[in-house]
């Protein structure tokens, strides 16, 4: 199978479930950004994980994020999450996924948060999450998470549905007579869809400022519930490639998101100082200098900084 984003459905209507992870079980195909296609088997509720994760009484680091907390476009032992449990020898589980944004990265911890986790680990990426944000208060039941403390879909006992529903997704992009060429073709386009939205947002950022009020109420949701889980919340930051390609950045996100989860008193992780302006070359850490995810030494780095930001 592929990866088959929850923003995929973003704008479905009269939907039973909004499911918020992939296929289960199975060996899936991410993205290609290295010179090759990341490929992982999917856990029991689809996220890229090894399964026995989810066996585990005391999980040490839970982590919800984008397509940078999923693992894209790197194969384990390679992303964040792997490089993480390589450090500290503990349990991990990641419930990031590409498209991902913060109200989606929230209703999946409600839903698939394990029993006793440690620290909690928010991936926030500049290059889009506000916007991301923005949408996803749009969508019906999403709200419903951000509005109501006890909703839930109960979406781990329903597995069965979400497998069916990215199968006929995934099956939108094999019509009956084609070759296998022309079908590969059709998936690999449907892979590379995150390119065009992500040159589609680095054109709108400026469309992110109007969401900050809501973004802080979410941030407090959030705080809220790694604090009832005994959890320690961490908020990491995670510079775009377009902040070290354009010497005019606007840092006026970056400025506000920072002083916003400072005034909230939550560990705020600085990817962009700690680890990207400590390099002489900052998009040596991206693939070729010119996509948009981290090369394997760079999530490497990003992954070191959290575990000494963390022990």
């Amino acid at each position: 199978t592929v990866t088959a984003s929850p923003a995929n459905i973003l704008k479905k209507e009269n939907i039973e479930i909004y499911r918020l992870s992939g296929k289960s079980n199975s060996r899936t195909i991410n993205c290609n950004e290295n010179g090759y296609y990341s490929v992982y088997q999917s856990d029991r509720y689809g996220f890229n994980n090894p399964d026995d994760e989810w066996n585990k009484d005391l999980i040490e680091y839970v982590i919800i994020g984008d397509s940078f907390a999923h693992g894209a476009c790197v194969n384990r032992p390679f992303d964040i999450s792997s490089k993480l449990r390589d450090l500290t020898k503990k349990p991990v589980i990641n419930l990031g996924y590409g498209g991902n944004g913060p109200l989606i990265e929230y209703a999946t911890l409600r839903e698939y948060f394990p029993n006793k986790a440690n620290k909690l680990i928010w991936l926030y990426y500049e290059g889009n999450d506000n916007y991301d944000l923005k949408n996803e208060l749009k969508n019906g039941i999403l709200k419903k998470y951000f509005f109501s403390d006890n909703y839930s879909q109960n979406l781990r006992d329903k597995q069965l549905k979400i497998n069916k529903m990215v199968d006929e997704l995934i099956s939108k992009y094999k019509p009956k007579k084609q070759t296998n060429k022309k079908y590969l073709k059709k998936i690999i386009s449907f892979i590379k869809l995150y390119k065009v939205r992500s040159t589609f947002l680095h054109k709108n950022q400026k469309k992110q400022i109007d969401i900050y009020d809501e973004f802080e109420q979410l941030t407090l949701l959030i705080k809220k519930f790694a604090d009832l889980n005994n959890s320690k919340l961490y908020f990491v930051y995670l510079p775009d490639i377009q902040r070290y390609k354009n010497k005019n950045y606007d840092n006026f996100n970056y400025l506000t998101i920072k002083k916003l989860i400072e005034k909230l008193e939550i560990e705020f992780i600085d990817i962009h100082k700690e680890v990207f302006m400590t390099q002489e070359k900052p998009l040596k850490l991206f693939p070729f200098r010119i996509y948009r995810h981290y090369t394997v030494d760079g999530y490497s780095k990003v992954a070191y900084k959290i575990y000494q930001n963390t022990k």
